[in-house]
């Protein structure tokens, strides 16, 4: 094997396993199945040193598909000196006719398809830019957890035929009138109780996620929407 050989490795992520498959870079190579490791930091390093210990003269090139379990792998791979490539599914050439799909299949696909180089990676974003867009999912979703509270308790409402007396709807002076409604039946009562509570725990949610946006574009980082 010679010095600037390239060892392609296609890994199949998932939430437990990884599916690995080695290809060397010479005319003819076919893939070689590895079997399974487990998706953790720990077996990861293991393969590599592994695959570095065979291939001592050849570089490591890693390559997977983006999906829900992140860019963890990436990083790690990266930061162990190989080079590492994620690709978009939707990204990866298909033949016609060619939809059976297994583990070993797609990871020996992706090392084939990355020797061949029909694969175009995509952006990998920096770990601080993930992280403030985690922080940016938080509140999107906070939000919608808040309306969706309100839009319950303007429902029960409404079945029970009760009309706001002030017109600023959520306002301080809107809750204060919902906290000191005096329904008929006492399991009533419980809902209106849960739900004002429900909505004033929404409500702290967003105002700390909001602070802690505002407290990251001070401090300068990007806020990804």
């Amino acid at each position: 094997m010679s010095k600037d050989s390239i060892i392609f490795i296609g890994l199949d992520t998932h939430k437990s396993f990884i599916q690995v498959a080695v290809l060397q870079e010479h005319r003819g190579a076919n893939p070689q199945h590895l079997g399974r490791i487990k998706s953790n930091k720990s077996a990861l390093i293991k393969l590599a040193r592994q695959l570095q210990s065979k291939y001592p003269k050849a570089t490591l090139h890693f390559v997977y598909e983006a999906g829900p379990c992140g860019y963890w792998t990436y990083r790690l791979i990266t930061s162990l000196g190989h080079c590492c490539y994620v690709v978009a599914p939707s990204l990866i050439p298909k033949k016609p006719g060619d939809k059976v799909k297994t583990d070993k299949r797609d990871a020996a696909k992706l090392a084939k398809l990355l020797k061949a180089e029909e694969l175009t990676p995509i952006y990998v974003p920096e770990a601080e830019d993930e992280a403030i867009r985690d922080l940016s999912r938080a509140r999107e979703t906070a939000m919608k957890d808040l309306k969706d509270a309100k839009f319950q308790l303007k429902g029960f409402l409404l079945r029970n035929n009760i009309q706001a007396t002030v017109n600023d709807n959520w306002s301080k002076k809107h809750l204060r009138w919902l906290t000191d409604l005096i329904l008929p039946h006492h399991s009533q009562q419980i809902v209106l109780q849960e739900m004002i509570i429900t909505i004033n725990e929404r409500i702290q949610r967003l105002q700390r996620l909001d602070n802690e946006l505002l407290h990251q574009s001070k401090t300068g980082d990007t806020i990804l929407l």
